[in-house]
């Protein structure tokens, strides 16, 4: 049986546990002078939600834990989920780490390159490990699915606001659109992302993420047409996921066997 290398498992765990401390660090010194939320709340971004939402890293970070320490089990050292993702976690980890960096010291075009760089090593995860409802014990669903879900699922949302910021840092302002035109059009990207994630993959844990999102965006922003949009958005997402359910639960039996949102449905 093919396991992933000790090595490979040495690396998952530093690299998390450097990410770890320096975000840490971040907010606990803070570096240079500002937390992460404050820097932020220096733009007048549109497409940021309220800080309550950034919470939402608390559930991220023990998802990587979780994950983390199943790679290291044996059956996670025999997870072929766990062996597709090979390197790809230890590059997510120095890429976040960095951003960190970067985001603290005012090189905001170099949080966009590490951003995009987390966000594609993502994506290949994600695409390496396969569909949630195709994992081959709940053990890969809860640790290798479900973190990762959630984990691109807010790294889509957080690619937009960097987005933002950094045009915003280079002196654009989104002429001849006004920030809430711009906004609206971003969040309807998203709202099709999450319909494919939910329709395609049968995954909502991604959608879940960007529902909270929105929702923090409504309660946060008043620019004309932006609470309205991120409103439907957000109810838009949940119908379409109530719908899936309902499909599971309401189908043929081996359908919702196969059916996975991870720890949704049953193995």
């Amino acid at each position: 049986m093919n396991r992933i290398s000790g090595s490979m498992v040495i690396t998952n765990v530093v690299t998390l546990v450097a990410t770890l401390v320096l975000n840490g660090l971040a907010t606990g010194l803070p570096l240079n002078g500002r937390t992460t939320g404050e820097i932020s709340d220096s733009f007048p971004n549109v497409f940021a939600p309220a800080g309550y939402v950034f919470s939402i890293w608390g559930i991220i970070y023990i998802a990587l834990i979780a994950f983390t320490a199943y790679q290291a089990t044996s059956a996670g050292r025999a997870s072929r989920a766990v062996q597709r993702i090979g390197w790809w976690f230890a590059i997510s980890g120095v890429a976040n780490s960095v951003w960190i960096l970067f985001w603290h010291y005012g090189m905001f075009p170099a949080t966009m390159a590490s951003m995009i760089i987390l966000l594609v090593s993502l994506c290949v995860i994600v695409s390496r490990i396969g569909l949630p409802k195709d994992a081959m014990s709940k053990g890969e669903r809860w640790m290798v699915h479900l973190p990762f879900s959630i984990y691109l699922g807010w790294i889509s949302v957080a690619t937009i606001a960097n987005a933002a910021v950094t045009l915003l840092d280079l002196g654009w302002d989104g002429g001849p659109l006004s920030p809430g035109t711009w906004t609206v059009g971003l969040i309807a990207v998203a709202v099709g992302l999450g319909l494919w994630f939910i329709v395609q993959r049968d995954d909502l844990a991604y959608s879940f993420v960007l529902i909270w999102a929105f929702i923090g965006i409504a309660v946060k922003q008043v620019e004309p047409w932006v609470p309205e949009g991120a409103t439907i958005a957000s109810a838009l997402l949940a119908l379409v996921a109530v719908w899936r359910i309902v499909t599971w639960l309401t189908g043929p039996r081996s359908s919702l066997n196969r059916s996975i949102a991870p720890g949704i449905a049953p193995s």
